[in-house]
């Protein structure tokens, strides 16, 4: 058997892996690497960073976005964000971006992984999972990245905010709002503090 094949016995489809994880099965690691690109069953997601494709009646299906990207960080602890989710908070915003961002604790700038551009942008804290009360946080801190109206959108995160529960929405403020989204929220939250 040679060394890609033996290589290739460890590898499963759909799966994503780097390169340092896959030298305890090769002694000449990077010609085994180009020879399984080069006859299809490995595809390059990035420098170091391959998958093995699954096919499908269409051609060969890229890996879940978040396999591609806990392979790039060797990190699970990411939130993969893209402005188009504002869209569901129902304030009106109807813009569509072409653009993820992915809030991590290690990488910072645009990458290219397959065929997909991510922006990492290195933040210090961010929930595990998505919640309406992040978004809308998420939302306001990136304001000035939108193309929608300022001042009306503002009226109408204000207006969202109010219908939110306050102790978590405080919570989200306190955790992950940038200066900016703090004073823009502050007059809802000192009002609910004197309703408690």
């Amino acid at each position: 058997m040679s060394g890609t094949e033996k290589l290739k016995k460890h590898l499963k489809v759909g799966h994503v892996y780097r390169r340092e994880d896959l030298c305890k099965w090769s002694t000449a690691i990077d010609r085994h690497l180009e020879e399984l690109v080069e006859n299809g069953q490995l595809e390059k997601l990035a420098r170091g960073l391959y998958y093995v494709p699954k096919t499908s009646v269409f051609g060969k299906v890229p890996p879940a976005e978040n396999f591609m990207i806990e392979g790039f960080l060797k990190d699970d602890r990411f939130l993969l964000v893209s402005p188009n989710l504002y869209n569901t908070l129902g304030l009106g915003t109807t813009q569509l971006y072409n653009k993820k961002i992915v809030y991590n604790h290690k990488r910072h700038g645009k990458f290219r992984l397959g065929n997909r551009e991510f922006e990492f942008r290195r933040k210090y804290a961010f929930p595990s999972k998505l919640s309406p009360e992040f978004l809308l946080i998420d939302l306001a801190n990136n304001l000035n990245e939108l193309a929608e109206d300022k001042d009306e959108l503002i009226k109408k995160i204000r207006s969202k905010a109010s219908q939110m529960p306050p102790s978590t929405l405080r919570l989200m403020v306190k955790k992950y709002a940038s200066m900016k989204t703090k004073k823009m929220l502050a007059p809802l939250l000192n009002s609910s503090d004197k309703d408690v």
